[in-house]
């Protein structure tokens, strides 16, 4: 399955009393279509998943598929540390008519590399979808190495595509070289977009392609006609603004950002919290430019 280029991370809308804004989304949902997006990932973790409940994620999951209506792919984030629960996730998301899945490696409790080649593949082999595996980790403490995620695109049919934000480019190019070439790897990490498509890379799963998808698309579109150097001019450009959504925790800047400039998503929930005063005007200075898309 062809996942294009950039695929946002898409947060989660919430309104004022915390509880999902269903109506924001079908507005981020255009601005993100409109504005460079190839794929939107549902509940990932710029999506707050680790905050959502199973019901919120299967009634976002629902919508989203409807409100995109055929006109990109929508990944579903189903993973977690507990296989027989991403197994059950998984499955509704499918029925639910999700055109991939995507499952980050088990946080907490700390697999072998055997215990991740098993976790990954009973899930894959749950669904009849399309499985993008997800390394970060800086989140998890939990890295999947180079010779697992190998050995899972070889062995499992299903598991196409690998989003890595571990930041090792000579693993990552490990897993290029190493895979068949319909197998895809996505960085996981916005700032190594260009260096990961030097190697070989599919494009980027991205958090800042809510505010420079466009931009991200333009620097792609560079690079593959072999304009290298206006690829790394549009990549130096915006390297701030990827920073900048990283300057607090993430989504806490995205949704600042998004709010100031008309495309409402609202605060983010508990335990993380809305930036403070400064945080927010040192923000806006790391992010100095006019959006066109605001409203």
């Amino acid at each position: 399955m062809n996942f294009g280029r950039v695929l946002t991370a898409m947060v989660t809308p919430f309104d004022a009393q915390g509880e999902v804004d269903y109506t924001a989304t079908s507005n981020l949902i255009e601005h993100l279509i409109t504005n460079g997006t190839d794929a939107l990932v549902v509940a990932g973790t710029t999506g707050e998943s680790p905050t959502l409940s199973t019901e919120e994620k299967l009634a976002l999951f629902s919508y989203t598929v409807q409100e995109v209506n055929g006109r990109i792919p929508v990944i579903a984030g189903a993973g977690s540390n507990n296989t027989r629960e991403s197994v059950a996730l998984s499955k509704e998301a499918a029925a639910r008519g999700v055109d991939a899945i995507m499952l980050v490696t088990p946080y907490y409790n700390k697999p072998s590399q055997e215990g991740m080649y098993q976790h990954f593949s009973t899930i894959a082999h749950e669904v009849d979808l399309p499985v993008m595996l997800y390394n970060v980790p800086g989140r998890t403490s939990c890295h999947l190495e180079p010779k697992t995620a190998i050995r899972l695109a070889d062995e499992v049919d299903n598991i196409v595509a690998i989003k890595d934000a571990s930041g090792d480019l000579d693993g990552i190019a490990e897993i290029i070289e190493q895979t068949r070439e319909d197998f895809h790897l996505y960085s996981g990490d916005d700032g190594f977009t260009l260096p990961i498509l030097s190697i070989g890379g599919a494009g980027v799963v991205s958090v800042s392609s809510h505010i420079v998808g466009q931009d991200m698309q333009k620097m792609i579109q560079a690079f593959e006609a072999g304009d290298v150097r206006t690829a790394a001019q549009i990549h130096r450009s915006i390297l701030p603004v990827c920073h900048a959504m990283f300057s607090a925790p993430s989504p806490t800047p995205l949704k600042a950002v998004l709010n100031m400039n008309g495309v409402y998503v609202g605060e983010v929930r508990l335990p993380l919290v809305p930036l403070t005063d400064e945080e927010r005007r040192e923000l806006i200075k790391k992010v100095q430019f006019q959006m066109t898309w605001a409203s």
